[in-house]
């Protein structure tokens, strides 16, 4: 439920497309996921695209994490299961706390759309230095199934009975 009574305090949000092959021109989920957090009053503070490699997805996380200016980091892709996929080994580390509600929530509702293969998304969140991370998987089907029944209501400070920019830099300022 959204509380009308406040205003929405906007969040700073890194995107990160996790990827061998996309450019911004053909980053079709990461835009997806600017243009929604943009319509909903966010900022985008820094997007970027980078390889499927453990260490080079946890230093561009690292160096975002410990930015006072990131409130919360949405990356796509690498979450499967092929041989290069590694952003919950890259990620998972990272986290001061895991949200293991998030990556059930996602599997859930994704089963109405892709059946039983959401067995095989590895879709996961966590908190680290006050900054929310929610990792998805790299279609944009996937994204928008993450905004629009888990994401938009939880960046969304008006969002009751709670959300997570309370937990963040964002709800401190």
């Amino acid at each position: 439920m959204i509380s009308r009574e406040k205003e929405c305090t906007p969040m700073n949000v890194a995107v990160l497309t996790v990827s061998d092959t996309r450019t911004t021109e053909t980053d079709t989920s990461g835009q997806y996921l600017v243009d929604r957090l943009t319509e909903a009053g966010h900022r985008i503070v820094a997007r970027n695209i980078v390889i499927d490699d453990v260490y080079l997805l946890r230093a561009q996380v690292s160096a975002w994490i410990a930015d006072a200016r990131v409130h919360a980091i949405i990356s796509t892709g690498g979450t499967g299961f092929t041989g290069r996929d590694s952003t919950p080994e890259a990620l998972a580390p990272l986290f001061d706390k895991q949200i293991d509600g998030f990556g059930e929530l996602f599997r859930h509702v994704s089963l109405v759309d892709i059946g039983t293969s959401t067995v095989q998304s590895r879709a996961l969140g966590g908190m680290a230095n006050k900054t929310v991370i929610f990792c998805l998987p790299g279609s944009t089907g996937a994204c928008r199934t993450a905004w629009e029944n888990i994401l938009k209501e939880q960046l969304d400070s008006r969002h009751r009975p709670c959300n997570f920019v309370p937990h963040t830099l964002a709800g401190k300022e």
